[in-house]
């Protein structure tokens, strides 16, 4: 990776270099030739954008995600929000897991850094890392085909940047149907095509309080003959987030996409690479104390990194039986090459097909120290970390959806009827070795210290042992996924009725090894077989009624199902002898879309019923639970003058139904709050722009059996723009800017917790042309 560093990079930087960096690239983009053209947002990406102040919350914006057909949120039966560039500009978000913050009804747990974020939505149940019932996208296609594999998630291969045109969410409805193991929902980053006028930007942001430098660009337009592009891409180096005292963000990407109108349709070819290095923030070490959460002195949460120059390389068994030595700083790390093409295509007498097909090459690496104590509830002087060291091996993957249409008309009735075909072939190839090191009680500049507790440099015990040798594994298995779909739509004008099925059928195949703990290299005897198949058929039916263009009110029920890969490794036989376990989902919905003078209000009532087994690495416990959630989703924007506002607000009730644990039923969900809410205001004084971005929880258990509570917090993200001149501004902006501890999980036993990064500030210095 390092071949590919930026070409800015400097071994550091300080803070006050930064100062008169700024400047310089202030007065050098201000003196840009006056014949760059101004920014303007190329048609169809820029229509979020123009909007009018009626129809804040873009109720007359067309829905390209899980739909059937493409028809505005207004008419919709599906509970969906959109973010534009602008939007994602001033929401302060670092990463995409952030950004998602700002989505009502979404719960994204963000703490673990560029990547290993929690998400789920709608009290649908947090007991496995990732996006285990919402599938994230990137133009219609998954970024991955599973959103929960073990240390490698599919927002660890995903970026935002000035290449994103706007972010789409659906939550619950057609996901079950319209896409693969996505119950809960979807979520679609959709790019920029560079239809329109030529237009770009340049940016470059520098911390204000920690070491970091990443630069933005992005330019595109109609280059005639219908034929439009669009590239772009970032270059960053920096401490990552916290102040972990080197460079352990490094990295970049470009993408690009070239589209051709034809006299049919389009046909559109686009690429993306990907080689990229952040960090991974582990829970820290914290005591537990009447059901609190209680700090250990020398250690704050908010701060803590223990990956310092005293654990500089990491030596661990691969794959091939031999040694790797890493280096730590690495974090996660990844690489991705992806080649896609999509068409869109009218056959006439009211047939179309659309096209979407990607491959990808995908590996890296995921480097991040779990406490396995507190050191003694923080009397001693230090405690034993186990270094994630997780070798991504081959996460490659081919995907293909395939849709043709008919639309029909009589009498005034619209009559749409979709068949469809998704096939995806993904790669989960990973080898596990964890090292563990005695590591002094610091929160910064954290020492490696020997078995004595004297200064080391070497582990105090070998991967072979950690945990009992449970965890020294290699495998590689390929699941190959095919999914024939239908969907019906019919528009009786103010009355629109839709339905969709979907089989999905799943084939895996491959092979899992253990570790010989005694003669230190894979056992052969301990190889086993992955070859089984796996099937469910799903389904979503709903209504939406227009009572006024202004007021419409819809309904749906749905099911949905999300398969397990790897986390059902290593337990059961997976030879096809027993039966496969899989996660489901019953969800029912309903709710009112109105505007009104600058007021838009978007409300669904929801109920999700969910059924799943799960396999937890650092317990090693297997579970089988039941939950049920109801609730209320809100979300609405005003706007008056120069002052707007939006925001939204989920209230959950939850609790476990049934368990293999019965002394957890009836309990609440670990992880639930009742109450969360986004709200995001912003004001113009003058040509400058104030504005904030609110996120907030109320409390919740940080385990099942609800002995340990987790605070209700509110973090405030805050932005100023100013702009210097027409086409450049100024963007000062503050990340959790009252430094709040709030924390988003904790172990169990209590003994470790993990919290959102301390407040981080930085200047943007944009120019559009």
């Amino acid at each position: 990776m390092r071949q590919h560093q930026p070409s800015f990079t400097t071994a550091t930087f300080s803070r006050r270099a930064a100062r008169p960096a700024l400047a310089a690239i202030t007065l050098a983009l201000l003196q840009l030739p006056a014949l760059a053209q101004q920014a303007a947002a190329p048609a169809g990406e820029a229509e979020a954008a123009q909007d009018n102040k009626q129809d804040k919350l873009k109720l007359n914006q067309v829905v390209v995600t899980g739909s059937s057909v493409r028809t505005t949120k207004m008419k919709q039966s599906l509970s969906v929000s959109s973010i534009d560039s602008e939007q994602i500009a001033k929401t302060g978000a670092s990463n995409a897991a952030e950004l998602l913050r700002s989505v009502p009804g979404l719960r994204s747990e963000s703490t673990g850094g560029e990547g290993n974020a929690n998400v789920t939505v709608r009290g649908v149940p947090l007991s496995a890392g990732g996006s285990r019932y919402v599938q994230m996208q990137e133009d219609g296609l998954p970024v991955l085909l599973f959103g929960d594999i073990s240390f490698g998630t599919a927002d660890q291969f995903l970026r935002a940047d000035y290449s994103t045109a706007r972010l789409e969410v659906v939550r619950g409805g057609s996901a079950s149907t319209l896409a693969s193991n996505s119950p809960g929902g979807l979520i679609n980053f959709i790019s920029k095509t560079g239809a329109g006028k030529p237009a770009g930007a340049i940016g470059l942001s520098v911390g204000l309080d920690d070491r970091l430098m990443r630069l933005d660009a992005d330019y595109g337009g109609s280059i005639g003959n219908g034929t439009s592009f669009h590239i772009g891409g970032f270059q960053r180096i920096g401490e990552g987030g916290r102040p972990t005292g080197m460079n352990v963000e490094n990295g970049g990407q470009i993408r690009a996409k070239l589209t051709q109108k034809i006299d049919a349709g389009y046909v559109s070819v686009s690429l993306k690479a990907l080689n990229d290095r952040t960090p991974s923030f582990m829970p820290v070490p914290v005591t537990v104390d009447k059901g609190t959460i209680r700090t250990i002195s020398g250690i704050d949460p908010r701060t803590a990194f223990f990956i310092t120059p005293s654990l500089a390389k990491d030596t661990g068994y691969n794959k091939d039986g031999g040694t790797t030595t890493s280096n730590t700083r690495d974090g996660l790390r990844i690489k991705s090459l992806a080649l896609g093409f999509e068409a869109g295509l009218d056959l006439g007498n009211g047939f179309s097909v659309e096209e979407k097909f990607r491959k990808a090459s995908n590996s890296g690496r995921f480097i991040a120290l779990f406490p396995a104590d507190n050191g003694n509830n923080g009397a001693a002087n230090s405690f034993t970390g186990t270094l994630f060291n997780t070798s991504l091996d081959n996460f490659d993957n081919t995907f293909n959806d395939l849709k043709l249409s008919k639309v029909m008309q009589s009498d005034g009735v619209k009559t749409t009827l979709v068949a469809g075909l998704f096939y995806g072939v993904q790669n989960v190839a990973q080898t596990w070795f964890w090292n563990q090191y005695k590591l002094s009680m610091q929160g910064v500049g954290s020492q490696v210290l020997n078995a004595a507790g004297q200064p080391g440099t070497g582990p105090i015990a070998e991967g072979w042992t950690t945990w009992g040798g449970c965890c020294t594994r290699t495998f590689d298995v390929q699941y190959t996924q095919t999914s024939p779909y239908a969907a019906a739509a019919v528009d009786l004008g103010s009355l629109t009725l839709d339905g969709s099925l979907r089989r999905d059928e799943q084939k895996a195949s491959g092979t899992t090894l253990s570790g010989n703990n005694t003669a230190k290299t894979w056992d052969a005897a301990s190889q086993k077989t992955v070859n089984y198949k796996v099937g469910h058929t799903s389904y979503s039916l709903g209504a939406n009624y227009s009572v006024t263009p202004n007021l419409a009110g819809f309904a749906r029920v749905s099911n949905g199902v999300s398969f397990s890969a790897d986390r059902l490794l290593y337990g059961n036989p997976l030879d096809g002898s027993v039966p496969i376990s899989v996660n489901e989902i019953d969800q029912v919905e309903g709710g009112l879309k109105w505007r009104q003078a600058g007021l838009s209000l978007f409300a669904t009532l929801f109920n999700a019923r969910t059924t799943e087994s799960n396999f937890e690495v650092t317990t090693q416990k297997f579970s089988a639970n039941k939950y049920k959630a109801s609730g209320l989703e809100l979300e609405a924007a005003y706007s008056w003058g120069d002052f707007s506002l939006s925001g939204g607000a989920t209230f959950t009730s939850a609790k476990i139904k049934a368990s293999n644990d019965a002394t957890i039923v009836g309990k609440k969900p670990r992880r639930q709050a009742n109450f969360v809410y986004q709200l995001a205001p912003s004001v113009m004084l003058g040509q400058i722009e104030v504005g904030a971005a609110l996120v907030g929880s109320g409390k919740s258990y940080g385990d099942d059996a609800n002995t340990i509570t987790m605070k209700g917090y509110t973090l405030v993200n805050a932005f100023v723009n100013v702009p210097l001149g027409d086409k450049a501004q100024l963007s000062l902006s503050a990340n959790n800017l009252f430094n709040t501890l709030a924390y988003t999980e904790i172990e169990g036993d209590g003994h470790a917790a993990r919290a959102f990064n301390g407040r981080s500030l930085r200047a943007t210095l944009k120019y559009n042309f």
